[in-house]
């Protein structure tokens, strides 16, 4: 296969002033003193897309992706290197980019066309296949600034892909239409795919990227750091989210915390096993303060503390507790619930039959659950509990609500939140 996109040492700086006289000092040569800080989008970074490739680019927000797409779509110039570029191509960047606000969905068509270079005519034999693939109705024919977000995309998307491309470059565009619209554009993907076209795209939802992508790469704070298959890659970037790329810190959960048994460390230590995971910084924690939640994590199947789990892996919550005083049996509890707050699943050590016997001040307990994962693919949100009974009353003694997500990567899904794991045995005869 050839390339159609091959980046060598591209380089993108920003220059950072302090003050607004600085860069104006500086953009007409009033001083010879360096007036900014610089700031690099992107640091000597090497890519190659093959034709007929699906290439995911993943990383943090700020690590580059973006940018590097505003790159290769001419929209951004490069402050070095070199970007080649071989193929028709057709890119779908942040909601709006190419659109007129005061033009209708029908003259953003005829718009968006002539900027690719097509004749009117051209436009024409093409204008019914846009239509159908956007499904917008009446509303071709209203300004676009008074459109949703839903169907603007609906619109960007249909123009993008019906003007032929041999590179197809999309930037998390995908995330803003419904589930039944980015169905149909991922059924699409696989269609330009079978034609041996080329896609590249930015993405968070790290399913899409497992299921469509050839080869994946990682940004992060502006350079490559991981290139290979999407699993591989995910890997990697899972370590990246909780700061972990560092050699010393990517061993087993066991390694990282030693006895979980131990108090350990004051709350605001990084040694918590807490502050590897991304936390929700507006969840909401209440309780009498008895009894306390002092740490807590997930982690995957190879013990690795993390927010991402693959589905059908193996995968544990732990959470160690921290007594004020006398407390008896308390109940440990965990929820997960989808993102619009319905709870889906949970346990508690009541529900599983666990005695979890006496505790004074000073005492600690640490809770495992572990179990498979069968939700489908996508995100949710975990809650944390320790409550019982104290003196014949129910009692909060801590609640964390919604404390940290989880992000599960699956290449395969099924109708609703679970997955039966069913296998499904066919036989064909003839009579």
């Amino acid at each position: 296969m050839s390339d159609v996109i091959k980046i060598e040492h591209l380089d993108k700086m920003y220059k950072l002033y302090d003050r607004q006289n600085d860069r104006l000092r500086d953009s007409l040569g009033l001083t010879r003193k360096k007036l900014y800080h610089e700031h690099y989008a992107l640091k000597d970074v090497n890519l190659t897309v093959r034709q007929g490739e699906t290439v995911g680019i993943i990383g943090t927000n700020g690590s580059g992706k973006s940018t590097i797409l505003k790159i290769i779509t001419g929209v951004l110039s490069p402050t070095s290197g070199n970007v080649e570029i071989h193929g028709r191509l057709s890119a779908l960047l942040e909601l709006g980019a190419g659109f007129n606000m005061e033009f209708t969905g029908l003259e953003n068509v005829y718009l968006n066309g002539t900027m690719s270079g097509f004749s009117k005519a051209e436009i024409d034999s093409r204008l019914q296949s846009i239509l159908d693939f956007a499904d917008i109705g009446e509303f071709i024919h209203q300004k676009v600034k008074t459109y949703s977000s839903g169907m603007f995309v609906r619109l960007a998307f249909a123009v993008a892909i019906n003007i032929d491309p041999e590179i197809l470059i999309v930037d998390e565009a995908l995330s803003v239409g419904d589930v039944f619209f980015q169905n149909k554009c991922y059924h699409k993907f696989e269609e330009f795919k079978d034609q041996g076209k080329t896609i590249l795209f930015v993405s968070h939802d790290l399913t899409s990227i497992n299921k469509y992508c050839d080869r994946v790469i990682l940004l992060d704070k502006g350079k490559k750091i991981g290139e290979g298959r999407p699993k591989e890659i995910i890997d990697m970037y899972k370590k990246v989210l909780v700061d972990q790329m560092d050699s010393k810190m990517s061993g087993s959960l066991a390694e990282e915390t030693g006895n979980a048994g131990d108090e350990g460390s004051k709350d605001g230590s990084p040694d918590k096993w807490k502050h590897r995971l991304s936390l929700n910084p507006s969840n909401d924690s209440y309780g009498n303060g008895i009894a306390r939640i002092d740490d807590f994590c997930m982690t995957d199947s190879s013990g690795s503390i993390t927010n991402t789990i693959l589905k059908k892996d193996p995968f544990t919550v732990k959470v160690r507790v921290v007594f004020e005083g006398h407390v008896s049996e308390p109940i440990v509890a965990l929820s997960i619930k989808d993102r619009m707050g319905v709870e889906i699943t949970g346990t508690n050590t009541m529900f599983e039959k666990i005695a979890t016997g006496e505790y004074e001040k000073g005492d600690v307990l640490t809770v495992t659950f572990t179990q498979n994962m069968f939700l489908q693919g996508g995100e949710y949100l975990v809650s944390l509990g320790l409550v019982g009974y104290r003196e014949g009353d129910f009692t909060v003694y801590h609640r964390l609500y919604d404390i940290f997500s989880i992000q599960v990567v699956s290449s395969k899904d099924t109708v609703g939140y679970y997955d039966m794991d069913s296998k499904v045995n066919m036989e064909r005869s003839h009579e």
